[in-house]
């Protein structure tokens, strides 16, 4: 099983955010400050689904997981305690953060469901990130410009977020969770966060009066859309995840655990982890 220790980001998110932080551009400012609208309701979705999982499984086979679960949530609890702290600094410049109840609505109506479902649009939504925080830490350069904290804050989300991107999966393995109902929630997934992520960040921009810009949409279309764009880059491995025999161990990369080394000054590890 993977080891996942937990980190406290040594930042300050008491001080105020720009408007425009990622480096002037308002479309990538609010294309993550989108993002992180979604992650404090989310992450708790994914600890709860991850937990009720555990608890799904047979006691003798609980022990197997438990010590990668618990890193899990921690990391989890961690980036949602954060994101927390930087949507209130990115409030202040008039944002409205109308994903999260939307998001609330609809995670309510899985409550009672088999903790199958669950995990399955947890392993789903970890797929997601795992492609985000990839594209991020080999295209960092899209980060100059922004305050060092604020860098830090997203390329640390991001290599953790490569480190635990099996574990829903494996739960759900674990219980006996289907390929078909595995890729239904995929399909599913990716039409409800694009949407919701492509409307959120409309909505940021629209706030911020800097939405009919044309330098606005030749951003959005170079960062997502054109070589080297996030979506672009990406869909391969989106696609990847269909096939019977995936695993997300299958895509590799150093660009986590190099990250993570070149900047150990920057977090420090919560307990013995």
């Amino acid at each position: 099983m993977t080891h996942l220790p937990v980190r406290r980001l040594l930042v300050d998110l008491d001080a105020p955010v720009q408007r425009h932080w990622c480096g002037g551009d308002p479309f990538l400012t609010a294309w993550f400050n989108a993002l992180s609208m979604s992650f404090p309701v989310g992450e708790q979705f994914f600890i709860d689904s991850v937990r009720q999982g555990l608890k799904a499984l047979p006691a003798d086979r609980q022990e197997r997981f438990a010590n990668e679960v618990q890193g899990f949530i921690g990391q989890e609890a961690t980036h949602r305690r954060i994101h927390g702290l930087f949507n209130a600094r990115i409030a202040a410049h008039g944002l409205e953060n109308t994903w999260e109840p939307r998001a609330k609505a609809r995670l309510a109506l899985m409550a009672n469901a088999d903790a199958r479902h669950g995990l399955a649009i947890t392993a789903a939504n970890e797929h997601f990130t795992a492609l985000f925080a990839e594209w991020m830490l080999t295209h960092q350069q899209v980060l100059d410009g922004a305050e060092p904290r604020l860098k830090s804050l997203w390329l640390w989300h991001s290599a953790e977020e490569a480190e635990h991107k099996s574990t829903a999966f494996d739960l759900y393995q674990a219980l006996g969770g289907s390929h078909e109902w595995r890729v239904r929630w995929m399909r599913r997934v990716t039409l409800i966060f694009l949407t919701d992520a492509l409307r959120q960040t409309i909505h940021n921009l629209r706030r911020d009066g800097t939405l009919w810009r044309l330098s606005t949409w030749r951003s959005g279309w170079r960062h997502l859309m054109a070589r080297g764009g996030l979506f672009r880059e990406s869909w391969v491995a989106w696609r990847a995840y269909f096939r019977r025999d995936f695993h997300p161990s299958q895509q590799q990369s150093t660009a986590s655990e190099d990250w993570l080394r070149d900047n150990a000054n920057q977090y420090q590890r919560v307990g013995a982890g």
